[in-house]
């Protein structure tokens, strides 16, 4: 009886912790995100007030491509809000796109005695460093009041895998749903 009851209770705690690193997985795959996402906003405004916007796309120095992945998210993504395009608008919306060149440095440095004997003997130890240099993309995106001009939210999100096509057009959607994630702003957050 005692042995049944142990396996018993070795099977329900196998299930829970099972369950467990399951849990845990599911929420770390959702929640570690390749960007880097920032946003602000003016506390005096009125988030509820604004019903249409324009896009301006002055700033925005992309390939037509990329320009297009860029402002279709974006108008999906302020229509999911409630937002909708409009000729007199309640908010103009400036995207702009940058790019700076990142070189990562890797040094692999061992440290201790190899060899034979243990820990002890005679050995050498080679130290290696990878360098890579790539280019990585940022979007920034100002939500305006245009009765007074003035700039009342903003996002950024950087991280974009700027010299791989493939990349990019699954990465510009991506982040800039991440980045229009946080709006309207949640006060006291």
């Amino acid at each position: 009886m005692i042995r049944e009851f142990h396996k018993l209770n070795i099977n329900v705690m196998s299930k829970k912790y099972i369950f467990i690193l399951l849990v845990s997985a599911a929420l770390g795959l959702t929640s570690c995100s390749p960007f880097q996402i920032r946003s602000d906003y003016a506390e005096t405004a009125n988030f509820n007030s604004y019903k249409t916007y324009k896009l301006r796309i002055d700033d925005l120095k992309l390939n037509d491509i990329d320009k297009d992945r860029v402002l279709n998210e974006l108008s999906r993504q302020l229509q999911s809000k409630g937002l909708q395009s409009g000729e007199n608008p309640d908010l103009i919306v400036n995207v702009k796109a940058n790019h700076k060149k990142v070189t990562d440095i890797t040094n692999n440095s061992p440290y201790g005695m190899y060899g034979w004997g243990g820990s002890f003997g005679w050995g050498i130890g080679m130290s290696r460093t990878w360098t890579s240099n790539y280019n990585q993309g940022a979007l920034i995106v100002d939500l305006i009041d245009a009765k007074n001009n003035k700039l009342v939210w903003q996002g950024i999100g950087s991280g974009i895998s700027v010299d791989s096509p493939r990349a990019k057009q699954k990465q510009i959607p991506e982040i800039m749903a991440e980045i229009m994630a946080n709006y309207p702003p949640q006060r006291g957050k």
